[in-house]
């Protein structure tokens, strides 16, 4: 009886590393039942700008994409940053075996956005109290973090406050 239970598994992580040259190398892989996908990024620093981008795709039942390299070089030279989802849905398009290549390609470019972001953590108060006053603070102030980490996700303490103006606001 158990061989007929559905099983699905997922597995998805984003890393950021400093190369050599400076530049930031992103990498998002997407592992599950029927997927396996892997968007490799390079962003040339101060810039922020995508200088390299390549990836791959394979799913159990949707087609796969063709040229998906040849796609993905259109958002060579985008910027990382506000209004990028946009963008990177503009260039590649939104048809469903591109849906999960838009989302990775997006969890790249804030996987750069967490890596930068974390000199800012390093300057939170010693003290517990003040530290959770400045995460939540930050996230306030910097609203691309909302949802992009477990420390920012929603419902979680330090996003608390931001929910509550969001829902006052009739933003959530």
């Amino acid at each position: 009886m158990a061989d007929h239970i559905l099983k699905f598994s997922l597995n998805r992580s984003t890393n950021v590393e400093q190369l050599a040259d400076g530049n930031l190398l992103s990498v998002c892989r997407l592992r599950d039942t029927f997927t396996e996908a892997e968007i490799r990024m390079v962003v040339k620093m101060p810039e922020l700008e995508i200088a390299e981008i390549s990836g791959s795709f394979r799913h159990a039942y949707l087609a796969e994409i063709e040229d998906l390299n040849a796609s993905l070089k259109k958002l060579l030279g985008v910027r990382v940053g506000a209004g990028m989802l946009k963008i990177i849905k503009g260039l590649l398009g939104e048809a469903e075996n591109l849906e999960q290549i838009v989302y990775m390609v997006e969890e790249a470019c804030h996987g750069v956005i967490l890596h930068l972001t974390k000199k800012v953590l390093l300057k939170a108060p010693d003290d517990a109290e003040g530290k959770f006053a400045f995460y939540a603070n930050m996230v306030k102030k910097s609203i691309r973090l909302y949802d992009r980490c477990a420390a920012f996700a929603k419902g979680s303490p330090l996003v608390a406050e931001l929910e509550a103006e969001k829902r006052a606001g009739g933003e959530l």
